[in-house]
Order: structure tokens, then sequence, then C-alpha cells
């Protein structure tokens, strides 16, 4: 009799420990799958150095095309405010 209580209460939380590793394999899923959709959605969101580089070089280059247009106009106003003086 004793034997059976025993096997009883071993299957009972072999029982219990199975149905938790079973709730945790699922769960570990899930969560798995939550990173990876939300490793999809940070990357439409963000940008990588990459792109904020050649973007701020687009920018410094029109910087410098700007630069170089308002230097030949301050020197265009010069001369010509040299020679009507």
């Amino acid at each position: 009799m004793e034997i059976m209580i025993w096997n009883a209460a071993l299957s009972l939380v072999l029982a219990i420990v199975g149905w938790v590793l079973k709730d945790k394999a699922a769960e570990l899923v899930r969560v798995t799958i939550l990173l990876n959709k939300t490793r999809e959605e940070i990357a439409k969101e963000y940008v990588t150095k990459v792109e904020v580089h050649a973007d701020i070089n687009r920018v410094m280059n029109r910087l410098e095309v700007l630069d170089a247009k308002l230097d030949r106009l301050i020197e265009n106003n010069r001369v010509r405010n040299l020679n009507h003086g």
C-alpha cells in the first residue's frame, strides 16, 4: 500500500513538473515570436549609421555649394561697390 501512495505522489509531482515545463516552453516560443516581430518593427522605424552618415554627407555637400555661392555673391557685390564708389 505504501508503494502505491509513493507511486501516486511521484506521478502527481512528475505530472505537475511536466505541465510547468510544457507551459514554459510554450511561453518561450511566444516570447521568441514577439522578439522577432519587435526586431522587424525596429528595422522599419530606425535608420542605420550608414544611412545617417550618407544623409549628413549630402547635407554637408549642399551646404558647401551654398557657401560657395554666397562667397561669390559677396565678392561680386564688393567689386561692384568698388567700381561705383
